[in-house]
């Protein structure tokens, strides 16, 4: 469990296929500031979002095991040497939640439509993947973009909105979003509960 609030990126610096794992499947190796202890290797990270497994650690790089569902449901299908990656440890009991409970268990991606600065805040038009998954969105509400915690400010039938303050943008990689840029998603985990539920 994550809490979306990101300090720490990394770099991509190597993508692996290895016959060791199942085929469709990936490593990636990843140098970063953050720091990890040999016995943190099999805990999870988010990385972009997504709940990933530690799985190496070498003097200026680590290693993750991305899985085949893992990459069709995230932007790792389109990961390259050199991409910035958001990089969260996975909270600690009784540990100050001050964005929301993110699983890292991304649901789809988002493509961004259009990025207009307003007072050095970003107003990011973005357009999901799945359309079915609209019915999740709420104004208002908390949703997770490349594993930052961020608050939706407009819905639309095909599109919805977010605004990425200043210190944000200067801490994670939303800073360097473009259109057409694909993100990963993870819709709030009690809407998709209760909607659940209601049904």
């Amino acid at each position: 469990m994550f809490n979306g609030i990101v300090y720490n990126q990394g770099i991509i610096k190597k993508i692996k296929r290895s016959s060791r794992y199942v085929s469709g499947s990936l490593v990636l190796e990843i140098a970063s500031n953050i720091r990890f202890k040999k016995t943190d290797i099999g805990e999870s990270v988010s990385c972009d979002g997504v709940c990933l497994t530690l799985i190496r650690i070498n003097k200026k790089t680590f290693s993750f095991y991305l899985s085949k569902e893992t990459i069709k449901r995230s932007n790792f299908k389109y990961a390259k040497i050199g991409k910035i990656i958001n990089i969260e440890k996975s909270i600690l009991h009784g540990q100050k939640i001050s964005g929301h409970y993110v699983q890292g268990h991304v649901d789809t991606t988002a493509k961004v439509k259009s990025i207009n600065i307003i007072d050095k805040s970003w107003l990011v038009k973005l357009e999901l993947d799945n359309k079915k998954l609209y019915k999740y969105l709420i104004d208002k509400a908390s949703i997770s973009i490349n594993g930052v915690s961020l608050t939706i400010s407009k819905v639309s039938k095909k599109y919805f909105e977010i605004n990425v303050i200043p210190h944000t943008l200067k801490l994670t990689n939303l800073r360097k979003l473009k259109p057409k840029n694909i993100v990963n998603i993870e819709l709030d985990i009690f809407s998709k509960y209760v909607l659940k539920l209601s049904n």
